[in-house]
């Protein structure tokens, strides 16, 4: 299994909260593999405060990074629309991120699970 880190919970290990920095540590201990995506990438790079420029290149860089590609732009568009159809507002970002678990096979770990109302997500059971 590949566990694909979002935002939420990156910020989280980042800035120490909530026991995600021992619970990244210990998966990747244990010998699993963890990943991210590009648009996660940009997101913590939107929010990164000076201080944490440091922690931010150590932890994005032992994490596999996951482009966004023409065929994870076309699927997250898909998704965003088939849920304008049914009147829900999704967000492209986060419509990326689960296109990006879909293509690949990944299961997300998220602390905002009603953000990915997709039902063929795979989600990590956060503490």
């Amino acid at each position: 299994m590949i566990l694909l880190l979002d935002s939420t919970v990156l910020i989280d290990a980042l800035r120490d909260r909530r026991g995600r920095r021992r619970l990244i540590r210990d998966l990747a201990q244990r010998g699993e593999r963890l990943a991210t995506s590009a648009m996660n990438v940009g997101e913590i790079y939107g929010g990164m405060l000076p201080a944490e420029e440091r922690i931010t290149e150590s932890l994005l860089g032992s994490l596999e990074i996951y482009p966004v590609s023409a065929p994870i732009a076309r699927r997250a568009g898909s998704l965003q629309f088939a849920a304008a159809r049914k009147g829900k507002t999704l967000g492209l970002a986060d419509m990326i991120v689960a296109a990006t678990a879909l293509e690949y096979d990944l299961t997300i770990m998220t602390d905002n699970r009603k953000h990915f109302p997709v039902p063929q997500l795979k989600f990590f059971d956060l503490p």
